[in-house]
């Protein structure tokens, strides 16, 4: 077994494309796809993707594209041969407004569109992409032992308060299902910060200027979550965040949060005096 993730007709004879964003995860899931032996092609967008990333793979097993280009993509997956796609990474939220080089098939696909937001945009892309025969995986696939799981994680005891814990995932969960963002920091009942378009990193930056003790981070998800893309990830990077705003607690949905490079993140949130605690699903 592959994966938890997979389809059940899943044919590991097919190569799979990942369409590579920013960041460390893309790196992550083809180290994996590599290491179970599997076929694995890269879409790469410029001036996202790692250059380190894209030199790992042969110019035939690969293509380089400026964001916008769907119909290059289309074409390359199906010139590739491969059977299945993966979303990795994000591609840097100003593109939407400013850097986008769209051809006439996206534009065609965002003018249909009434709301432009991560499940549309990205909803819409995965139509277009499995109606060139290409099934679209849950961006979960291969990284089961990366997720996070219930209880505490960095070895560090929960000293908050299960109503301020609750309170935030409430939060948290309400934003999320209003596809506003996927995270919030709250202290003591009181909402610092929520996480919209600008990310993650930005929300703990302006959280962090309140200086509050005890304040508390959540990454949660929909309720009825397309984990084809958007999916939660806790990274090395987001943690420098958090120690750097002064936020010492981070709750991450469980078996729906993708941690980075995890048993090293977490001996450092430890080190950093950072408790990482996973919750149930709701």
């Amino acid at each position: 077994m592959y994966s938890l993730f997979l389809p059940k007709n899943f044919d590991d004879s097919r190569p799979i494309a990942v369409l590579a964003g920013r960041g460390d995860y893309p790196i992550c899931v083809v180290e994996k796809i590599r290491a179970l032996g599997l076929q694995t092609k890269l879409v790469a967008f410029d001036g996202d993707t790692e250059k380190s990333l894209i030199q790992s793979f042969k110019p035939e097993d690969s293509l380089v594209t400026q964001v916008g280009q769907l119909g290059k993509v289309l074409r390359f997956l199906k010139k590739s041969g491969a059977g299945y796609a993966l979303m990795a990474g994000q591609i840097k939220p100003k593109r939407l407004f400013k850097g986008l080089h769209p051809d006439l098939r996206a534009v065609m696909l965002l003018s249909k569109l009434k709301e432009r937001n991560a499940e549309t945009i990205f909803g819409s892309i995965a139509k277009a992409i499995e109606h060139v025969g290409v099934s679209m995986l849950d961006a979960r696939c291969f990284l089961d032992d990366s997720l996070a799981e219930e209880g505490p994680m960095s070895g560090l005891k929960v000293k908050l308060s299960r109503d301020w814990i609750d309170h935030g995932i409430r939060i948290a969960k309400t934003v999320a299902q209003a596809d506003i963002g996927q995270g919030v920091v709250v202290r003591k009942g009181t909402v610092l910060a929520v996480e919209a378009f600008e990310g993650t990193d930005a929300m703990l930056q302006r959280a962090g200027t309140f200086q509050a003790s005890d304040s508390l981070f959540v990454k949660t998800v929909k309720r009825n979550q397309d984990f084809r893309f958007d999916i939660p990830v806790f990274g090395p990077r987001t943690l420098v965040e958090m120690v750097q705003a002064g936020i010492k607690y981070a709750a991450l949905e469980a078996g729906n949060t993708l941690i980075l490079h995890k048993a090293q993140l977490l001996k450092t949130a430890k080190k950093e005096g950072i408790c990482i605690f996973g919750y149930s699903p709701l």
